[in-house]
């Protein structure tokens, strides 16, 4: 079956002002809408379509002669797991488990926000910035252009997107505005919770390596 574009969890406008519905009209309605577009005709009458978007993503990673269909894939899945790491009303400081985890992998909260913050716009170009969980330990990273955390085995928990077109016609050049509103007004620390549950649950069912190592 051919892909779809999924829907927002939440109205166009919802994010304003931090991200106004123009924004969202572009970069959700034709942005994210021609990556689903551009991934049905490129897999189209190929083993490709009968896959789940995440085994795509795997499996086209390090196959250069497949290249555009692994950038579309991933956008159309970076996309939708970023318009998850959103809400209304949502950002500033994460309480319960998750407070407890930032505190222990980044020493405070300020010092999570304000590696997040220098990690995305130390990423040069087009990006992402993401908090991970790897081996047990919460990381933030960035990836060029439409890779993720799930080519590199990483369990994404948060995502920002810093192309360019996800935040110039709010912020014009100001990346720097657009990742602190993101952080400070809009995060889902709900859904990034959840993520870093499933991830946790994921990781305790691996087998363990000689000394007691996953």
């Amino acid at each position: 079956m051919a892909f779809t574009l999924p829907a927002l969890p939440y109205a166009e406008n919802a994010l304003e002002p931090h991200i106004s519905q123009r924004t969202m009209a572009f970069h959700y309605g034709k942005h994210h809408d021609t990556y689903v577009k551009t991934l049905n005709a490129l897999i189209e009458g190929k083993p490709h379509a009968d896959m789940e978007l995440e085994e795509i993503i795997r499996k086209t990673a390090t196959k250069p002669e497949e290249r555009a269909i692994f950038n579309n894939a991933a956008q159309v899945w970076n996309h939708t797991f970023f318009w998850h790491s959103m809400s209304p009303g949502g950002g500033g400081e994460p309480r319960g488990d998750l407070a407890k985890r930032l505190r222990e992998g980044f020493g405070s909260y300020a010092g999570f926000r304000r590696i997040f913050t220098d990690t995305a716009m130390k990423q040069f170009g087009s990006g992402w910035a993401w908090l991970v969980l790897n081996g047990g330990k919460l990381n933030v990273i960035s990836t060029p252009d439409a890779w993720n955390p799930l080519t590199s085995g990483e369990a994404p928990l948060l995502a920002c997107d810093v192309w360019e077109h996800a935040y110039y016609l709010d912020y014009q050049n100001q990346r720097k505005a657009f990742v602190e509103a993101f952080l400070d007004h809009l995060v889902n620390w709900e859904f990034v919770a959840e993520q870093l549950s499933e991830a946790d649950e994921l990781l305790s069912r691996q087998p363990r390596a000689a000394g007691g190592r996953r």
